[in-house]
């Protein structure tokens, strides 16, 4: 299989298709950069809500949603593409729009609002990935779901810039930036949707190879205890740096931006410079490279408040590149060991492990922390370990 080294801006944009596609990706991150790291606030300073009540209100919203899965799956494998990634845009607009009719402490309406947000979050990476994955072929798909992560984490950090900025007017701030994020979310399902991209599985028959559903059980497994990398930046390094190593803020928000930067700017050259190897052996790798920077934050730690922080932050550079190339390897596999008739359940089945690994990563991450940097970074270590053996060793069909 050739690399795919030359692939300019033109031909990325039709791959990852087209460029009101592209534009809808990116309003809609836009909108979800504005509201999604402030809805916590909303529920606690808009609506009163208790921080406990709210914080189990968007819990319950992220789990619901992953009930969803098996429904868009088999809507993708009905043919539909655009019309599932508009939906799962349209979806946040109600959701939006049922928070701007919530009055102030009704708990209830707060939840199915963060319901349907949660669907339409967790739906819209399969919708994507399906849509992605009708329009390029082989490393060109590759390229392409790495040029969407990086455009979707560009707007997204963008969004959350002019959230912060907005913050100074209080709650009517936070009212007209969810306001906003409606517009933008109703924006990018008009664009997505005028697309108007279908698929013909049963006549395209298997799209890299034949046979059954891939039960993958050892990669989706393993993808539980990958995404546990999506957090660390978010959850558990401002956790270390605050309170075990007295660190200013301000380290936190060094690694947030660090890392957004790093995957805007890299997520492409670095999954085109490994597309020469076979994509579950890049897994495998991303996974070692993801346990490396766990046994250094142990060893960052260890060094305690003074130079514990600037170590923890240099050691992020090389959480980041793990998260990078697992990010531009998981997705890419998963579409390659799937027939064309069963791409939208087996990709609906990887977020649904992806889901459950973001859900369920920041209460193990933050039960484990007050035991001790050895008990949060050998564990994660340990187990993403193993989960890299396991991804290597699973037998499957790709090979390159």
């Amino acid at each position: 299989m050739a690399t795919l080294t030359k692939t300019g801006p033109r031909a990325l944009v039709r791959a990852s298709g087209g460029p009101r596609y592209a534009v809808a990706l990116a309003v809609d991150a836009l909108g979800t950069g504005l509201l999604r790291p402030f809805l916590l606030l909303y529920g606690v300073t808009v609506l009163k809500l208790s921080a406990p009540v709210t914080g189990l209100a968007m819990t319950a919203g992220v789990v619901a949603g992953l009930v969803c899965m098996p429904a868009v799956g088999h809507w993708l494998d009905r043919g539909a593409r655009s019309t599932v990634v508009a939906a799962s845009m349209l979806v946040r607009v109600l959701g939006v729009a049922l928070l701007l009719a919530t009055p102030a402490g009704h708990a209830g309406l707060f939840a199915t609002a963060a319901l349907f947000l949660g669907i339409g979050n967790q739906a819209w990476p399969a919708a994507h990935a399906a849509l992605v994955a009708t329009v390029a072929r082989g490393r060109e798909r590759d390229t392409a779901l790495a040029a969407g992560r990086a455009l979707r984490n560009a707007a997204l950090g963008v969004g959350a810039l002019l959230a912060m900025v907005c913050l100074a007017g209080g709650t009517t701030a936070l009212r007209a930036l969810a306001a906003v994020t409606g517009v933008a979310y109703l924006a990018a399902a008009a664009l997505a949707g005028s697309v108007r991209l279908r698929a013909h599985p049963a006549a395209d028959g298997p799209a890299e190879g034949e046979g059954p559903a891939p039960r993958m059980r050892a990669l989706l497994a393993a993808n539980v205890v990958y995404v546990f990398c999506l957090n660390v930046p978010e959850i558990a390094l401002p956790l270390i740096l605050v309170t075990q190593l007295d660190a200013s803020p301000v380290w936190s928000a060094a690694v947030f931006v660090t890392n957004t930067v790093l995957v805007v700017t890299l997520q492409v050259p670095v999954t085109v410079a490994l597309s020469r190897f076979p994509r579950r052996t890049v897994l495998a790798f991303a996974g070692a490279v993801l346990a490396v920077s766990y046994l250094g934050f142990l060893g960052a730690a260890s060094l305690g408040p003074g130079w514990g922080a600037p170590a923890v932050a240099a050691v992020s550079v090389v959480c980041t590149l793990g998260e990078i190339v697992y990010a531009g390897s998981a997705t890419a596999l998963v579409t390659v060991l799937a027939p064309a008739r069963v791409l939208g359940r087996t990709l609906a089945r990887f977020e649904l492990s992806t889901g459950l690994g973001l859900a369920v990563s920041p209460a193990v991450i933050t039960a484990l922390a007050p035991h001790g940097p050895a008990a949060l970074w050998g564990s994660l270590a340990a187990a993403t370990l193993v989960s890299a053996s396991a991804v290597a060793a699973e037998k499957g069909p790709e090979t390159r």
